[in-house]
């Protein structure tokens, strides 16, 4: 068995790395050599990477991990932390599962029902602003990036006014070429301002998630900034560049874009195709096992670091035929991007919910929708750990 590093160029900017594609036709999983020079495992196949999520067998521990990328060495040699105690992404049970269920309720299919309205009025002002501004202008900056950030502020009870910091810093934290110094000043920076803002709703607490966590008293000030940090940056990164790519994607593609807004009934099963098609999550997960496991075949062992390519196995042939065509119509559910296993992802149906409202609202609102540039000048996020665009100039 060959031994790769982690490729990361992008010929095309909607597809994945070729050389990962090729090597998902060799089979699921291969040998690959890790920036420090561990000598680990890449994955490629679906039912692989699912397998490798659900397994109780393999650590989400940052101290366990390996770095993929030569970028990411000094933070990992530095032992940058994971913000604090309550940033439960990077754990593992029971520390996980204790975090992990004090929010589920927060984020059931019933309560993001009765956020619809409001994410449907928040979509709709930023409408209203952008016809009112005309083109051409930056659709991540009017619209991908607005519409998740005021709902995931509105539902921690963060004021919006105060964005522009965090959502600065969170770009240092995503960026691949972030040093340590950098990446520590931006988790100082958000979690003292999230610190000022606990202490804030201790003596004035309102009708918002981060609130009714204090009052709960389960938590201490270090795991309420670890669990807010998570869900502020995660909750609007994700969304705003699912909103931005997925909107080059439709706009490079008219008749899936059509498809999508003259019948409401495909924009469900469109969100999913997006979804599995885009998959922006660049590089990684990544897992290490905790004891020798064998998994299609491969015996990994104890301490081995395993990186799944999510990109690549959500256009694995044995689980969607013809999954390098974006097919809004096709059935796209048990995609990975949301993850899989006891990580997936607490926000999915809020993500859901945003893009299945967005979508369609600006693909009516301005029928004439298209780019105000060649697709090929269109900036992508190649050096971020999220996939996306930085900028999307539009006109209509």
């Amino acid at each position: 068995m060959s031994h790769v590093s982690m490729p990361t160029l992008r010929r095309q900017p909607l597809d994945p790395p070729e050389e990962v594609l090729r090597l998902q036709e060799e089979g699921p999983i291969h040998r690959m050599t890790f920036a420090d020079g561990h000598l680990g495992w890449l994955v490629t196949g679906y039912s692989t990477a699912r397998a490798v999520l659900a397994s109780p067998h393999f650590s989400n521990r940052p101290e366990t991990m390996h770095p993929i990328v030569p970028s990411r060495l000094e933070i990992a040699r530095r032992g940058v932390p994971p913000v604090t105690r309550g940033f439960f992404l990077r754990m593992d049970p029971p520390d996980h599962t204790r975090y992990r269920k004090l929010l589920t309720g927060q984020f059931t299919v019933r309560r993001i029902k009765m956020l619809e309205p409001r994410i449907a009025e928040i979509t709709a002002a930023c409408l209203d602003e952008m016809e009112a501004a005309g083109g051409p202008l930056d659709l991540v900056e009017a619209f991908a990036l607005p519409i998740p950030s005021l709902v995931i502020c509105e539902l921690l009870g963060v004021p919006y006014e105060d964005r522009a910091q965090f959502q600065v810093d969170s770009q240092i934290l995503f960026n691949l070429e972030t040093g340590a110094d950098e990446a520590l000043a931006a988790i100082g920076r958000i979690s003292a301002y999230l610190h000022g803002l606990i202490q804030h709703k201790r003596e004035t607490p309102s009708d918002d998630l981060l609130s009714g966590l204090i009052e709960g008293g389960e938590l201490d000030d270090e795991e309420l900034i670890g669990v807010s940090f998570l869900l502020l940056v995660a909750g609007h990164e994700t969304t705003a560049n699912m909103l931005g790519l997925g909107t080059y994607a439709l706009l490079t593609n008219p008749d899936q874009l059509a498809a999508m807004r003259d019948d409401p009934s495909v924009a469900e099963n469109g969100v999913e195709e997006l979804l599995r098609y885009l998959t922006i999550i660049h590089l990684g997960p990544l897992r290490t096992a905790l004891e020798d496991v064998e998994i299609e075949g491969a015996l990994i062992k104890a301490g081995e670091t395993v990186a799944m390519h999510l990109p690549v196995a959500n256009r694995d042939p044995e689980r969607f035929p013809d999954g390098d065509r974006l097919d809004v119509t096709r059935p796209a559910g048990g995609h990975l991007s949301f993850g899989h296993g006891i990580h997936q992802c607490l926000g999915q149906q809020l993500a859901r919910a945003e893009m299945r409202i967005a979508y369609p609202a600006l693909l009516r609102r301005l029928p004439g929708l298209r780019l105000a540039v060649s697709p090929e000048e269109v900036p992508m996020r190649s050096d971020m750990s999220i996939y996306g665009v930085h900028r999307l100039p539009v006109t209509w």
